[in-house]
This record gives structure tokens, C-alpha cells and sequence, in this order.
């Protein structure tokens, strides 16, 4: 790893993790933690610059310091409110601008790290069931976070066109879910009752916020043997789980609703400031989203600790107990399902009877 990280969004939960994880790292000499805000967690023994990205004063601190690594990870997709989105989607897109052109013109910067997500692919009805790095969103993201991390890798493509001598790496997060997290879907799934897009139930993936910080720590060090970490790459752990199964999990009654209902419902919450309901987070609980992982695996060597499950299972077990209990919710639907008249396919294959579906 560069012996001068710079890393920016240190007064998020996430970044502040990784602030006090990357100082343990003994090749790394200093650690500088930028924001714009006063970080309400301790950031170790790392300097914390009160900057706004969104400024040219970003510069200043790169040379100041001759930062050669640079973690980006002040982009973010929660928000409240029209004002407060309106300030992120700036510090997202705009604070990114910035950021690149003071790297561009910083000779010691040799790393950079840039936080994303699987947003970028959007959600729409007839997108493939797996998606790669390289394949192309059927519906471009139309607002929200999602729009922000796609401009947002658009402008890092720039910048590695013009500094090819710089390693970049962009990681696009699935749902980041832990103890820890804060995020629209965090905020969606502790509702006491969820409510879904009737007739649908998404496919989900999810990463664990630990992993999160150890994929950080591979992107942001010299690449291991026979793995490159240069690129772009999906992280979320294996597996997937349905809309229907994490609510079960979470003993939280479901309430399906017709599309321009959820929305409305959405637009209700966001009002009162009970969980950012955007249209980006109404399509992914409308058609889901699932990624390929081969890449993280075999080009940047990382296998999570946790798998899209195991994720889940430690974020219920943060979250205040549901409604209904899942284990008594789990017995029910084991019994109706036991209950369903059975015919028997060519090859053996068994099936519900058609009055059964």
C-alpha cells in the first residue's frame, strides 16, 4: 500500500472504518481523513483534514501531503429530504470532479480507489439474470444514487485515459448490509411493516460491511500475486435471497400494493423522514438485481468472509425483533407447502397441480 492514503467521506460509518483499519497496515506511513463534517467516531492516530471536495482546496491537501494513494469513498446515496439530496448528488458528481482533477495534476498520486455500486446497472424488466462487468444496462439509471454512480464512473474513466500511469480500481457494491449499516435499504427493512410491489419478488444480493473494509484494503495495496487489482468489479457475497424470504427472516409483515401506491407510500415516507423510498429503490424491489462475482474472485482475489445469507442473518439479528416470529412464520410455510397436492412429471420431476399455482 502507498505509504500516504488519502481518504475522503471519513465521517461516514463506513469510512471511518477503514481509516482505522488501513493505519494497521505497517507500509502505510500516514493516513490523511477527509470531509466536510466533523467525524463523530474516532479516526485513530489518522490527520483529519475538514475539507469540502467539492473545492479546489482538495488540491492543496494532496500536494500539502504528497498523498499516492487515494480512497474515494464519499459517495453515497443517502439522503432526506430534497435539500439533502440535492447536497449529496454535488458531493457525489461534483466533489468527484474535483477530486480527479486535482489527482490529475497531483505527480504523486500511483492509486486510485473509487467507490461505486451495482446501481449502475438499474432495474428493469427484461434484464439478464446475471449481470457482468461489461454488460450494458438495459435502462439507464434515470435519477438517485444510481444516476450519480454512473456519472460518477464515467468521470473515472476519464481520468484513467488521461493518467494511464495511475492504477485505478472501481468496485460496485451490491447492498451493503451489517450491525453498522446506513443505507435506504437498511432504513426500508426495519420497517415494521415492508411494503412490496404486488405480483413481484425480487432476487437480492447483499455484502457484509466487513467485507466491505477487506476488499477496500486489497483495492487500495499493491496487487497480490498472480491477481490484478486494477479495473472494475462487482463485490457482493454468494448466493441470493427473495424479497419474501428477508421479510420472513425478519418476522416483518409484508403488504403488497399496486406500483403507483408503493410510490405513493415511498413519497410519504421520504416526507416524514422515515427512510429514503426513491423510484431507484421502488425498481430494485420491483425486479431485483443479481452480478456476477467470477472477477472478484479470480482477476482481484477476494472471497468474502460472508455470503449474501450470512449477511442478512447478522443484520436481523441488529434489527429489533418483527411482528410475527420467524421461526413460527418458517413452521407455517413449511406446512402449506407440505399441504400442496403433488403430480408427478416426466422423469419423475415433481410439480404443484396447476390449481395449486
Amino acid at each position: 500500500m502507498g505509504k500516504v492514503v488519502l481518504v475522503t467521506g471519513a465521517a461516514r460509518q463506513l469510512g471511518g472504518r477503514f481509516v482505522r483499519r488501513v493505519q494497521r497496515d505497517p507500509d502505510v506511513e500516514r493516513v490523511i481523513a477527509v470531509d466536510a463534517v466533523e467525524p463523530g467516531h474516532e479516526l485513530g492516530e489518522a490527520l483529519f483534514v475538514r475539507a469540502d471536495i467539492r473545492r479546489p482546496a482538495i488540491a492543496r491537501v494532496l500536494a500539502e501531503h504528497a498523498v499516492d494513494t487515494v480512497v474515494h469513498l464519499d459517495v453515497s446515496g443517502f439522503a432526506l429530504g430534497a435539500q439533502a439530496r440535492t447536497a449529496v448528488k454535488e458531493t457525489n458528481v461534483i466533489g468527484t470532479m474535483q477530486l480527479l482533477g486535482a489527482c490529475q495534476k497531483a505527480p504523486a498520486v500511483q492509486r486510485l480507489v473509487v467507490k461505486s455500486s451495482t446501481g449502475v446497472y438499474g432495474s428493469a424488466p427484461r434484464d439478464p439474470a446475471v449481470f457482468h462487468e461489461t454488460t450494458p444496462p438495459k435502462s439507464l439509471p434515470g435519477g438517485g444514487f444510481a444516476k450519480d454512480a454512473a456519472e460518477v464512473e464515467g468521470y473515472v474513466r476519464g481520468f484513467a485515459r488521461r493518467r494511464p500511469d495511475v492504477a485505478v480500481c472501481v468496485l460496485r457494491f451490491a447492498n451493503i448490509l451489517g450491525p453498522g449499516a446506513d443505507s435506504p435499504l437498511a432504513d426500508y427493512l426495519s420497517l415494521p411493516v415492508l411494503p412490496t410491489v404486488f405480483g413481484y419478488d425480487p432476487r437480492l444480493q447483499f455484502v457484509h460491511e466487513d467485507d466491505v473494509i477487506d476488499v477496500l484494503g486489497i483495492a487500495a495495496s499493491e496487487p497480490r500475486r498472480g491477481t490484478l487489482n486494477s479495473g472494475t468489479f462487482n463485490i457482493a457475497g454468494d448466493g441470493v435471497l427473495l424479497l419474501s424470504q428477508c421479510a420472513r427472516r425478519l418476522g416483518r409483515p409484508t403488504v403488497p400494493m399496486l406500483l403507483p401506491a408503493v410510490t405513493w407510500v415511498g413519497q410519504a415516507l421520504r416526507a416524514v423522514g422515515m427512510t429514503d423510498f426513491s423510484p431507484e429503490q421502488i425498481r430494485l424491489l420491483t425486479h431485483g438485481r443479481v452480478v456476477s462475482t467470477v472477477q472478484m474472485r479470480e482477476t482481484l482475489g477476494f472471497a468474502p468472509k460472508y455470503s449474501t445469507g450470512e449477511t442478512f442473518a447478522d443484520f436481523a439479528r441488529s434489527r429489533a425483533p418483527g411482528l410475527l416470529p420467524p421461526a413460527a412464520v418458517g413452521r407455517a410455510v413449511d406446512r402449506v407447502a407440505a399441504a400442496v397436492p403433488r403430480i408427478t412429471g416426466p422423469g419423475g420431476d415433481t410439480h404443484p397441480t396447476p390449481s395449486a399455482r
